[in-house]
């Protein structure tokens, strides 16, 4: 049995260094194959990686985003790897411990059938949860954060917490899983969304989402999007925006059910017109 580790990467030659120093620092009873993905760096990481004996190499030519390298990654593993392996996704800005991958591995095996997502800290002082896990809410298309809710403040690192999906951050999934959803949806969720949809494809097929609390990835307060549109068009239409129309339909097409999806257009516009509106609490 392996565990191969899918690390996406796009520049930031230090950062990955620093993760790959983290895997290869990992203390697990099972192998671990590391897969980099590489969607066309220009900084010295494509020729970095060229000298690592140890690392699988998939190059991309600039286009790929995180879902499609991470859909890179799964096609190799599907021609490649056995069912009863394990796929560990992380990225390369964040920092893990040498227990990590163990731990993450340890817990799946416990509540299997499972796939288990980390809980993001903040690698700086004052060392706090920036993450615990997505909740979602389809009518007004909001994922919220399980620490912004008034059960957040009564987790405990003991706590293993059912989510509604599982950041690609640090998670690990039965290969089998992902054999059977057939991998990443590219087109409609090229990058933001595409972990989250992932992750949903796996809970229908019988598999649970859980978050570990007590198993972490450190990362700057800055861990999630900082893309800043100039116009709409930018915004709706740009693929690297949160916003991006496509995968924002698609995901919450995806989760919702038959009344929310009669009712989702005028809901979008809605939004779309009146943004404080899905930041009203029912």
């Amino acid at each position: 049995m392996t565990i191969h580790v899918l690390m996406p990467v796009f520049n930031r030659l230090e950062l990955t260094k620093e993760m790959i120093n983290c895997l290869r620092s990992q203390a697990v009873e099972e192998s671990i194959s590391i897969v980099v993905i590489d969607d066309g760096s220009t900084d010295g990481t494509a020729e970095y990686l060229q000298t690592q004996s140890d690392i699988t190499v998939l190059q991309g030519s600039g286009s790929l985003w995180w879902g499609g390298a991470i859909d890179l990654g799964l096609r190799h593993l599907f021609t490649q790897a056995h069912g009863a392996d394990w796929v560990v996704m992380v990225n390369n800005d964040t920092w893990i411990d040498k227990n990590f991958i163990q731990n993450l591995l340890s817990v799946a095996r416990c509540h299997a059938p499972a796939a288990i997502g980390s809980a993001i800290m903040n690698k700086e002082s004052p060392y706090q949860y920036l993450s615990l896990g997505a909740k979602i809410d389809a009518w007004r298309c909001i994922v919220e954060d399980i620490l912004d809710t008034p059960k957040g403040d009564q987790m405990t690192s003991l706590d293993l917490l059912e989510v509604d999906a599982l950041s690609g951050r640090g998670v690990i999934y039965p290969l089998l899983a992902l054999r059977q959803v057939q991998g990443m949806r590219t087109f409609w969720l090229p990058h933001y969304m595409a972990d989250f949809e992932l992750s949903l494809r796996v809970k229908v097929a019988g598999w649970q989402l859980l978050v570990s609390p007590s198993i972490t990835v450190q990362s700057t307060n800055e861990f999630g999007n900082s893309f800043r549109s100039s116009t709409w068009r930018e915004k709706l239409f740009a693929i690297r925006s949160p916003s991006y129309l496509p995968a924002q339909i698609k995901f919450w097409w995806t989760v919702s059910n038959f009344v929310q999806r009669v009712t989702f257009p005028v809901r979008l516009v809605l939004f779309l017109l009146f943004p404080s509106i899905r930041r009203q609490k029912k």
